[in-house]
């Protein structure tokens, strides 16, 4: 299949060449987004949501395989040093104490959803609705893969499906089909702002 240019680099398109500074920068805009996204929690059934997960696919889908997954590794390098970037911290605490609790498969996760994700939308996957929906289901299997694997090594597979999956079904079944009608949305008006 065909590479296709990043929404990032869309959008940047004939502004000077891709630089250092200017990914650093969007990196570090996008990890106050994964921040924001997992402080904020939405009422839902039958638990209350995050925008994490969404936030982490779409930052992926977004910005292209590279520059989305080393963005979710300095998210998780500014969550390992201390800072509260995480849902549930400091209250929960912070760290690598933190990261090794229950939600730490779900953090390798990310990174390997954003890796997943960045690679089928540089392959034009979010440029449609049916694309974009098969890219952020793959992505939030891939999250639910590592976070149920490190939970049932913690307390069992049983215990880790029935409190770190089956809770989430109906919110990740709502950011999927979010994400898949917000992505080709953003395609869209990038690529008329690109033609104004």
């Amino acid at each position: 299949m065909q590479q296709s240019a990043t929404l990032i680099d869309t959008l940047f398109a004939g502004k000077g060449s891709r630089s250092l500074l200017r990914d650093a920068a969007i990196a570090l805009a996008a990890t106050g987004l994964l921040t924001l996204s997992a402080k904020v929690q939405v009422p839902f059934y039958p638990v209350p949501m995050t925008l994490q997960s969404l936030v982490v696919l779409v930052v992926g889908a977004a910005l292209g395989w590279r520059l989305g997954t080393a963005t979710v590794l300095l998210y998780m390098a500014e969550g390992l040093a201390g800072l509260p970037v995480f849902a549930g911290t400091p209250e929960k605490g912070v760290g690598l104490a933190y990261m090794m609790g229950p939600t730490g498969g779900y953090l390798l996760g990310f990174v390997a959803a954003a890796f997943v994700t960045g690679i089928l939308a540089e392959r034009g996957w979010t440029k449609s609705v049916l694309g974009a929906l098969a890219a952020l289901t793959l992505g939030h299997a891939v999250i639910f893969l590592f976070g149920f694997a490190w939970l049932a090594g913690l307390i069992g597979a049983s215990k880790a499906y029935l409190g770190g999956v089956a809770p989430f079904y109906a919110a990740t079944l709502f950011k999927t089909l979010m994400g898949a009608a917000l992505l080709p949305a953003a395609w869209w008006a990038v690529e008329r702002l690109r033609r104004a």
